[in-house]
């Protein structure tokens, strides 16, 4: 009946304490409820933390990529700059070297050409008054090979020179590589020869090619020479 407890009378109702507490039950419902809330406010405080924490991360990764591309760009730069050092000293050193070459060509070229012209001039100057210094001219900075079949014409030339009273002097006019090869150098030597004899007391001037062959790795040893025929008498 109503709100009466079994056993409990209807006038034990008049009686029950006003004040007495009252035990208050919840449904499912509304329990899980409040766990949602209690759940969405935890997190909504560990979110601001969360964020707080994430922001100097993020800052030191944005700062480490930023570093390591600036490296990247000057370690690029200084590849390229030294790749055009090496370019251009190695252009330099090149055109040095070619320049060397050319200038030691040219000296060696010049060396022939003045070796030659030395030695053309005095072959070419005969007193038969003095027929062993001339034998001696003949066979300066030659080969003893050379100097050797010298030594074996020398008699047959002394019979004719002398009897005939030949002088003569010489003076070059040029001296010209016409060849080089392994260091084997031909050189024509151009002379004006101004020559007596008995037979032409007056005298007359002839101009003389002379051909020396010179090897440079020998020394520059005159290895052989043509056109001593023309500065003598003819037969």
């Amino acid at each position: 009946m109503g709100n009466t407890a079994p056993g409990e009378t209807p006038s034990d109702l008049d009686h029950r304490p006003d004040d007495e507490p009252t035990t208050q039950t919840h449904g499912p419902d509304e329990l899980d409820s409040e766990t949602t809330d209690d759940t969405a406010s935890a997190a909504t405080r560990d979110e601001p933390t969360k964020k707080s924490n994430d922001g100097p991360h993020r800052g030191r990764r944005n700062r480490t990529l930023s570093v390591s591309m600036s490296a990247l760009g000057w370690a690029i730069t200084v590849v390229a700059v030294t790749a055009v050092a090496i370019a251009f000293a190695a252009l330099y050193f090149s055109a040095r070297a070619d320049i060397s070459a050319e200038q030691r060509r040219a000296a060696d070229t010049s060396h022939a050409e003045r070796i030659a012209a030395d030695y053309a001039t005095g072959a070419a100057t005969i007193q038969y008054s003095d027929m062993g210094g001339w034998l001696n001219r003949l066979k300066a900075n030659t080969t003893p090979q050379l100097a050797n079949k010298f030594d074996a014409t020398a008699p047959k030339l002394d019979e004719i020179l002398a009897p005939l009273k030949w002088s003569s002097t010489a003076s070059p006019i040029a001296a010209k590589v016409i060849s080089e090869s392994n260091g084997i150098y031909k050189v024509n030597v151009f002379l004006t020869v101004n020559s007596t004899n008995s037979q032409s007391p007056d005298g007359g001037q002839t101009t003389v090619t002379y051909s020396i062959t010179l090897d440079r790795n020998n020394d520059w040893k005159i290895t052989d020479v043509g056109g001593i025929d023309g500065a003598l008498p003819g037969p």
